[in-house]
């Protein structure tokens, strides 16, 4: 038989593993009587929810940049005092959301730097091809002349009867 669980409970579990508590998996399902396959089920939905949860290990600093994201999203619309107060209940310090916030930006900046190199490259990628379609048809020109030389040529040589001449030039 399955047991169902509130989404309070879950939340209630789920934040034993977070810090201040950074509880193993298998601490509070002892504790409450909840399997351990069952909390890492939990745990892994909520990562990909993009929620900032442990994996391997408690340190902050090694949470996913999905986690660090959902983090500074979390965090971008509170002051000062509710910034601390959520860090306090995470086990962070402000400075780590700032820097994450930091860092997701200038990550923003590189995407449209990156996206105007791009263009540019775009941009003279067709200016050559349209330099090295105009070769191949000047090319193309030469040789379709150079192939009809020696068939006018040999129109001519008949037409004025000159059969002692040198075909082979």
């Amino acid at each position: 038989m399955m047991t169902r669980y509130s989404p309070d409970r879950k939340e209630a579990m789920l934040s034993k593993l977070l810090p201040p508590y950074n509880l193993t998996v298998a601490e509070p399902a002892r504790q409450e009587g909840i399997s351990e396959a069952t909390l890492y089920s939990w745990r892994k939905q909520a990562k990909l929810e993009g929620r900032p949860v442990p994996g391997h290990t408690n340190k902050s600093e090694q949470w996913s940049a999905e986690a660090k994201l959902a983090t500074v999203i979390e965090t971008a619309a509170l002051s000062e005092a509710e910034l601390s107060e959520y860090c306090r209940k995470k086990g962070l310090y402000p400075d780590q959301v700032h820097r994450w916030k930091a860092e997701s930006l200038q990550g923003f900046q590189r995407s449209a730097e990156q996206e105007k190199v791009l263009r540019r490259q775009a941009r003279n990628d067709k200016k050559q091809i349209k330099k090295l379609q105009r070769e191949l048809r000047h090319k193309e020109k030469a040789l379709a002349e150079a192939a009809a030389l020696p068939v006018l040529r040999k129109k001519l040589n008949a037409l004025w009867g000159n059969t002692d001449s040198n075909e082979d030039a």
